[in-house]
């Protein structure tokens, strides 16, 4: 066969797919031609095909977001922004001032700082020979920005996204990307003043957004890395069996126990150990306990622990939170920077689960979601030591903060939206210029300009001879209270018609007292 046959069967192959290939090669003897010189043909002609466009074209391309991600309607985004402000008033009210640091940092400044939640952190493919990663959480920039910057006090609070490389559980507000919401305090103060104001914090924030009951549970990695020693654990094993104790709120203790044992290789005995103090909650009285308790008293670490666990618990008495807080030895929280008291919100009830589409789209659990705990919706805790890790000097800055679960609560906020008859408001427009008649759209146009420049909240319909009635059922779709209507009987008296849209009662004001009669009725 010659070059022309075959490039011209070649071209068949390429347009008729894979059965005209396998003719091609039940028919190879025929050409004098073997298998492997047939398939070297036809890879050159895909590779042709592949550089004309070929059947790229055909492809069916599913519309959707980023698995672990998703879009934010108006109304999801009003609710968001109700949730945001209310925590940013309580940042503010105790005296926080905010910073922003980049998306990504370079990877090592991240690395090994989150223990084994490291593995979840997304690297950035090189791009002009700087090894990078997305941000996994705002504490770690936060100490590269203090250390950077030669800063030793400051009160900052921060807002911003960050990513992770988890397996999302989008009903239950676990995303791959999110908002983190941080409070942070940076100084040498006297201890457990600014601890005791950060869980004041995340009891006001969460007591405003009326979540329904919560419980604030502290620990100390003081107490724990005390509790391993006199339990038996080797000292470089204390930070994977801590990752482990981390995972008692989600896994039953007889399961936490086959991983240290059977994966991390701890002696049932030690685990059997750890299993009774992990087991301990109470508040000042346990600290109290726990200090005459043989084998922890023989511990500096533990004993320096619950000292200013005892001394956090008289500040929380003073600031009447304590109701809501509860000293838990099984609180362990798995990143490797924590130094001293460490602490988490957990929520009481437990929500039915509502999947939406874009949920589902994204690898969202579903039904066996329905009725399960939302579970951590702020934590942190002290770390002394982190801003020393990136100082060249090794100066230490201590550090304690709190990050607010936002998404958690955003998907307890939404569900309640969306149990509620209550309508949400997507804009803040205060008063929809009107015309009762046509050829009034020059004076509508004057007359929310003159709004704007006042300050007011003004719209207009974009035609030129609105009907009354659109207009009118416009405002009750969207919630505008107020409507200022222009005919030309008004616009002759000089006064303007402001209507009530709840009530639809109806006033003649002047127009030159429209403005404050307008702030009068909106403020």
């Amino acid at each position: 066969m010659n070059t022309l046959g075959l490039i011209s069967m070649r071209m068949c192959a390429g347009l008729m797919g894979r059965r005209t290939t396998m003719l091609l090669r039940s028919t190879r003897c025929s050409f004098g031609m073997t298998l492997s010189q047939i398939d070297e043909e036809v890879a050159k002609l895909l590779e042709l095909k592949a550089q004309l466009g070929g059947d790229e074209g055909k492809h069916t391309f599913v519309l959707k977001t980023a698995k672990g991600t998703r879009d934010y309607s108006p109304k999801q985004m009003a609710i968001r922004e109700k949730v945001f402000n209310i925590i940013i008033s309580c940042f503010k009210r105790h005296g926080a001032e905010t910073i922003d640091t980049p998306v990504f940092e370079l990877k090592e400044t991240l690395t090994g700082k989150y223990g084994e939640d490291s593995k979840l952190i997304y690297d950035l493919k090189d791009q002009g020979g700087e090894l990078l990663s997305l941000r996994y959480d705002l504490t770690v920039p936060f100490a590269r920005y203090l250390a950077m910057n030669k800063i030793t006090n400051i009160k900052r609070y921060h807002i911003a996204k960050v990513y992770r490389r988890d397996n999302p559980a989008m009903t239950r507000g676990r995303y791959r990307e999110f908002y983190q919401c941080d409070f942070d305090i940076a100084g040498q103060y006297d201890a457990m003043i600014p601890d005791a104001e950060c869980l004041k914090i995340v009891y006001e924030i969460l007591s405003e957004l009326d979540l329904g009951d919560f419980r604030i549970k502290v620990n100390d990695r003081r107490i724990l890395d005390g509790m391993f020693a006199v339990c038996g654990v080797p000292d470089e094993k204390f930070r994977t069996i801590c990752s482990t104790v981390d995972k008692l709120d989600k896994m039953a203790w007889e399961d936490v126990k086959n991983e240290m044992v059977n994966e991390k290789g701890l002696s049932e005995d030690v685990a059997d150990q750890i299993g009774q103090f992990v087991s301990m909650q109470g508040g000042q009285d346990l600290a109290e306990r726990l200090l005459k308790d043989p084998r922890l008293s023989k511990s500096k670490q533990a004993c320096a622990g619950l000292t200013d666990m005892k001394q956090l618990f008289s500040y929380l008495e003073l600031f009447q939170v304590t109701d809501r807080v509860v000293f838990d030895l099984s609180l362990a929280r798995g990143l490797d920077y924590y130094t001293g008291v460490i602490y988490e919100a957990i929520l009481s009830q437990t929500l039915p689960a509502t999947v939406s589409t874009a949920a589902e789209q994204n690898g969202a659990v579903a039904g066996d979601e329905a009725g399960v705990s939302v579970g951590s919706v702020a934590g942190g805790g002290r770390y002394d030591g982190l801003v020393g890790m990136f100082d060249p000097k090794g100066r230490k800055v201590p550090c304690v903060g709190v990050s607010i679960g936002i998404e958690r609560i955003f998907s307890i906020m939404e569900q309640k939206a969306e149990a509620s008859t209550e309508k949400i408001r997507t804009t803040e427009t205060q008063v929809l210029v009107a015309s009762a008649q046509k050829n009034l759209l020059e004076e509508r146009l004057k007359l929310t300009a003159e709004l704007w420049n006042a300050g007011i909240k003004a719209e207009v319909l974009y035609k030129k001879n609105p009907k009354l009635l659109s207009q009118l059922q416009h405002c009750e779709e969207t919630g505008i209270p107020l409507v200022a209507i222009l005919g030309e009987q008004e616009l002759k008296d000089g006064v303007v018609k402001l209507r009530n849209v709840g009530t639809r009662e109806e006033v003649d004001v002047p127009r030159f007292n429209l403005i404050d009669e307008i702030k009068t009725r909106t403020s």
